[in-house]
């Protein structure tokens, strides 16, 4: 491993080597296999596809073009923690997880090392140096340039190579995506490649897809990208949701069950949501009923209601599907009936 020096110049060289030089020949878009160069659409597909994937730690570290190699020791919401193994990170998340409306913070002890997009490790020495990694990473990520995440391809795969004059000069066997990345990323741009289909590969939610051209390969791209941009909404939603509950007080507005509308049974109670994930209906002086919650996502956001000790509340107990909500009312449909339906209501 080096030293850190010039991290913005690196982290950019390395997430930007396929989109330079675009003046210096013509950017095919690989309908021809043959046409296919360093600068093609394809060449930078494969790029992306095969950087490496730092997302899976960004809750410690807030970037997914970088990992940091443990072990590492991090202060969570004021708590030092020592991350040895990657079963440590539970520990983080559970204190992350404590409260739904805090404000999370993780501060890193340097020096730390961290693995780069273009596989390369590097020591990083201070915030400053770090800051620089992070910023590099959100540019590129905003410019539509960063790893592609959610397609995985299978290997090995063939890749045929061709001369300037369209004939074929070899083959080259892939058998991993560090392989496939340094293979496009270090392509003369006067050299053509063909990627030789039928390949594989597997999407983020472990869906297994064939590929069967080029043009395969870009559509299945913007399809799991898509997917990609309505968790990152739902995500963001979630979020939001859980702000709006803690902060307010609920009534049963509408509880549509077995086609009638059982509201009525909850007019009195008040529902009040606790930023630990408890939940309290209250009826007066008269009775109380505890319960949990939860808020999740996926492409749709979620609410899980659990109260227990009363008959007419565990009706509610369910995972709901958030349709709709704003400051003053939140629309749920049941996950397993959709003519079930509940209407909580800001007092």
């Amino acid at each position: 491993m080096k030293n850190l020096k010039f991290i913005t110049s690196l982290v950019l060289t390395a997430l930007l080597t396929f989109t330079s030089c675009q003046d210096e020949i013509d950017n095919e878009n690989g309908q021809n296999p043959n046409t296919n160069n360093s600068e093609s659409e394809t060449a930078s597909n494969l790029e992306r596809s095969s950087m490496y994937d730092g997302s899976f730690d960004d809750f410690l570290d807030g970037t997914s073009c970088s990992s940091i190699l443990l072990p590492v020791i991090a202060t969570v919401n004021g708590t030092q923690v020592s991350i040895i193994t990657q079963s440590d990170y539970q520990t983080v998340l559970n204190i992350l997880g404590q409260f739904s409306n805090d404000n999370d913070t993780v501060t890193l002890k340097f020096p730390l090392s961290v693995k780069l997009s273009n596989y390369t490790e590097v020591v990083v020495t201070n915030q400053s140096e770090y800051d620089a990694i992070v910023n590099a990473c959100e540019t590129l990520e905003a410019e539509g340039k960063g790893a592609i995440s959610c397609i995985d391809i299978d290997f090995p795969i063939t890749i045929f190579t061709y001369s300037v004059n369209l004939e074929q000069t070899g083959s080259v066997v892939i058998q991993s995506e560090q392989q496939l990345y340094t293979y496009i990323n270090n392509m003369d741009n006067t050299e053509l490649f063909a990627v030789n289909y039928p390949i594989t590969a597997k999407l983020s939610d472990n869906t297994s897809v064939t590929i069967t051209s080029d043009l395969d390969l870009q559509t299945k791209i913007n399809t799991c990208l898509g997917i990609e941009d309505k968790e990152a909404e739902a995500e963001n939603n979630a979020k939001n949701l859980e702000t709006i509950l803690v902060n307010g007080a609920f009534k049963v507005q509408s509880f549509i069950n077995a086609g009638a509308n059982k509201a009525s049974d909850y007019a009195n109670y008040t529902i009040d949501f606790a930023n630990n994930y408890t939940c309290t209906a209250v009826n007066g002086a008269i009775s109380t009923v505890q319960g949990t919650y939860s808020v999740t996502s996926e492409t749709e956001v979620y609410l899980n209601l659990t109260f227990s000790g009363n008959a007419t509340f565990s009706l509610l107990n369910s995972t709901w599907e958030v349709t709709s909500f704003s400051n003053s009312s939140i629309s749920l449909k049941s996950t397993t009936n959709a003519a079930v339906t509940l209407v909580l209501s800001q007092i």
